[in-house]
């Protein structure tokens, strides 16, 4: 990504986590459920989600996935996925779900993720929270239940989350803005 921009800083991204975890707070009360496992999706996603899982003080480790190998995109962006080892603490059969990620997008990233939950068994409900959403980029039916930011972007324009310390989301163009890595 050239020609980055700071898009919101760390104090905003700290405002809009803490407003995520209110906001999941509610919501799994609203389900009755108290035991949720907390999954980040591989990079970013396993950074809001440690701040996510602190605020909420979950009982169960946080868990990381990482979907490298279950991209739909190989063809674009190569066959030179950077991989890290997945890690659930618990199984994931008939256990409630949160999966974080830090931007949502196509929804591509998401539909990797759901493949590789249900590759480790089937669990009750997976609840989707995200930091950011780019609005009308969509291009699989996928919504989240919790939303920190909302962005309505030019499609050449690409944000990353920058981090793990201090987080920052980041704006960035390029002439060919194919997802690449963290990138969305």
């Amino acid at each position: 990504m050239s020609n980055t921009n700071i898009w919101k800083d760390a104090a905003q991204i700290d405002e809009a986590i803490a407003r995520m975890a209110d906001d999941l707070a509610d919501l799994l009360k609203r389900r009755a459920i108290d035991d949720a496992l907390m999954i980040g999706i591989h990079t970013g996603g396993v950074w809001v989600a440690d701040r996510l899982h602190a605020r909420l003080g979950l009982e169960a480790p946080l868990g990381h996935l990482d979907i490298s190998f279950y991209r739909d995109d190989f063809t674009r962006i190569g066959l030179h996925p950077q991989v890290h080892p997945s890690y659930l603490p618990v199984g994931v059969d008939d256990r409630h779900l949160i999966l974080v990620d830090d931007v949502l997008q196509s929804g591509r990233t998401i539909r990797a993720a759901l493949n590789v939950l249900f590759d480790y068994g089937r669990p009750a409900s997976v609840t989707l929270a995200t930091l950011a959403e780019r609005e009308a980029e969509r291009e699989l039916p996928i919504a989240a239940d919790v939303v920190g930011l909302r962005a309505q972007l030019d499609t050449d324009t690409q944000i990353k989350l920058s981090g793990p310390e201090p987080l920052m989301m980041l704006l960035g163009h390029t002439p060919d803005s194919d997802d690449q890595g963290a990138q969305a």
